[in-house]
C-alpha cells in the first residue's frame, strides 16, 4: 500500500498539491494541514470487486421504505413527505435561532409515534437537554438521550442496542474521530465523522440529522467536506427581532426544494404556523402610503405578505437606499424602470423598501407589488386595502406573467381581499375575485393614482 499525502485547508476545505503559508482560495493563513490517505500499491491494484445489478431487477416504488412522517407538519413539508428511511439531513441556521430545539421536538414526536429515536448532544449535558425538555413540555417523551463527542463511541453504542429510526447528532463540529490527529472541529475531523455517521445511517436505514454550525458569510461550516455527503440540506433561518422561524431546503434529494416550513417561537418551544399569510400581513387597520399587498408563492404553498416602501428627501449628495428582505439590485432595477419608462422622479431620492414581519422574498414576482408600494410612496397616496399584486416587471416597463395565479388569488380571496393588480392575460375567475390588468409600469402608475414626480419627495397628484 503507498501514501498519499494532501495538504487540505481546515477553513474551507480546499486541497492544495503542496504546502504554502496562506490558502489561495480562503486567504486564511497557517490553514493548510498535511493529511495523509492509504491507497493501493501499483498501477495494476484494484479494489474488491462489487456487483452490478440492472435497473429491472431493483425494487419498485410500491417495495421501497416508506417515508417516516415525524409529526411536525411544517417539517415534513421541508423534507418532502417525511423522513427517508437511511438519509441523512444536514440542518444549519444562526446560534440561537432554535435548531436544537426544532430537533428535540422532531425526535419527540417520532418517539411518541413508536419509532426509536436518538439524540446524541456534543455540546450539552444531559440534564441541560432534559431541562430544555421541561421547559417545553416533552419530558415523558421516550427519547433515548447522550452525551458524546467521539464518533466511535457513538457508533458502538447504537450499534448494540435497538435500530433507532431516526439519529440526531448536535452538532457535527463537536464530534472527533480518534482516527486523525487533527482538533475537533477542522475540515478533516468533521468530513470523516460525517463520513462514518452516513455511512452506518445507510447500511442501518436509520434516518440522519446533524446540526451544523453556521459561519459569519451565512453558510455552514465546512460546507464543501459535509454538503456533498447528506442527502438534504436545511437552513433554519429567524431574525432576532421576530418570533417567527422559516426551515427551507437548499438541497433534497428525495423532495422539493422550494417548499418552506414556519414556526412561531414560544416559551413551550416552536409552535407550527398553519397560516403564515395572516402572521406575515398583521394588524393592517391603519392605512398609510406605500404599503402594497403580495400575494407570493413558496414552493406549492400561497404566501401574502406586506411591501412597506418610504421615499424620503436626501440629506447627502447620494441618495440612500435600503434594503430589508428583499434583492437591493432589483430594487435599484425597479427604480431605474419607474423613472425611465412612468417619468417617475424617485431617483434622486432615499429609498427604504421594508419586506414586513423579516421574510426574505426572492420571487421575481414581486415587482409589480414593490413598484406600486413605491409609487404610493412617491405620491403620498395610499393604496386600496382589498388590493393585492404580482407580477414580473421588465427593462422595457412591460409586466410578464407570474406561475401559479389561481392559487395566488384562491389564498387572497381566503383572506378577504377582493382585487388583484395582475399582469394581462392572467386567468382566475374561479377565485372570484376582480382582476384588474396591467399591461406596462405607465399604467400601474395610472391605476394607483400616481402620477410623473417632480423631484419633491411627493408627486404631483
Amino acid at each position: 500500500m503507498a501514501r498519499a499525502l494532501t495538504f487540505v485547508c481546515q477553513s474551507c476545505g480546499a486541497a492544495h498539491s503542496k504546502w504554502s503559508g496562506k490558502c489561495d482560495a480562503c486567504g486564511g493563513w497557517n490553514t493548510i494541514v498535511e493529511e495523509a490517505s492509504t491507497v493501493p500499491a501499483g498501477a495494476g491494484a484494484r479494489r474488491a470487486k462489487g456487483r452490478a445489478f440492472a435497473l429491472e431487477d431493483l425494487k419498485t416504488a410500491d417495495e421501497l421504505p416508506l417515508r417516516r412522517e415525524t409529526g411536525l407538519a411544517e417539517f415534513d413539508r421541508v423534507c418532502g413527505g417525511g423522513l427517508v428511511p437511511g438519509s441523512a439531513l444536514l440542518i444549519g441556521g444562526d446560534p440561537g435561532v432554535g435548531k436544537s430545539t426544532l430537533i428535540l421536538q422532531v425526535l419527540a414526536a417520532q418517539a411518541l409515534q413508536g419509532g426509536h429515536a436518538v439524540y446524541i448532544s456534543g455540546e450539552e449535558a444531559m440534564a441541560q437537554v432534559r431541562m430544555r425538555a421541561v421547559r417545553m413540555g416533552l419530558s415523558q417523551s421516550p427519547v433515548a438521550l447522550g452525551s458524546a463527542t467521539c464518533v466511535e463511541d457513538i457508533l458502538s453504542t447504537v450499534e448494540h442496542g435497538p435500530t433507532p429510526s431516526v439519529i440526531a447528532i448536535d452538532s457535527i463540529q463537536t464530534i472527533w474521530t480518534s482516527a486523525l490527529e487533527a482538533a475537533p472541529g477542522t475540515i478533516a475531523q468533521v468530513r470523516t465523522a460525517s463520513f462514518d455517521l452516513v455511512r452506518y445511517a445507510k447500511a442501518s436505514g436509520a434516518a440522519l440529522l446533524l446540526i451544523g454550525h453556521v459561519t459569519k458569510e451565512g453558510q455552514i461550516a465546512g460546507p464543501k467536506a459535509v454538503e456533498h455527503l447528506v442527502d438534504a440540506v436545511l437552513y433554519f433561518e429567524g431574525e432576532r427581532g421576530h418570533h417567527f422561524r422559516i426551515l427551507r431546503a437548499v438541497k433534497n434529494r428525495f423532495g422539493p426544494t422550494d417548499e418552506i416550513g414556519v414556526f412561531e417561537m414560544t416559551g413551550r418551544g416552536l409552535m407550527e404556523v398553519s397560516n403564515p399569510s395572516a402572521l406575515f400581513l398583521g394588524d393592517r387597520s391603519g392605512r398609510a402610503p406605500g404599503m402594497a399587498v403580495f400575494a407570493g408563492l413558496e414552493g406549492t404553498r400561497p404566501l401574502l405578505v406586506e411591501v412597506q416602501a418610504l421615499v424620503a428627501p436626501t440629506g447627502y449628495g447620494t441618495p440612500r437606499r435600503a434594503v430589508v428582505g428583499w434583492d437591493s439590485g432589483r430594487l435599484s432595477m425597479l427604480l431605474a424602470v419607474l423613472e425611465a419608462r412612468a417619468g417617475l422622479a424617485i431617483g434622486g431620492q432615499d429609498v427604504y423598501l421594508n419586506i414586513a414581519g423579516g421574510l426574505k422574498v426572492s420571487e421575481p414576482a414581486a415587482d409589480l407589488a414593490t413598484a406600486a408600494a413605491l409609487i404610493s410612496a412617491s405620491s403620498g397616496k395610499p393604496l386600496p386595502a382589498d388590493w393585492v399584486f404580482f407580477g414580473e416587471m421588465s427593462l422595457s416597463g412591460g409586466v410578464r406573467a407570474a406561475p401559479q395565479a389561481e392559487l395566488r388569488l384562491r389564498e387572497a380571496a381566503k383572506l378577504g381581499f377582493r382585487t388583484a393588480v395582475v399582469p394581462e392575460g392572467t386567468k382566475g375567475e374561479s377565485a372570484g375575485m376582480e382582476l384588474k390588468p396591467v399591461r406596462d409600469v405607465a399604467g400601474l402608475v395610472l391605476l394607483t393614482g400616481g402620477v410623473a414626480g417632480d423631484g419633491s419627495g411627493r408627486g404631483r397628484i
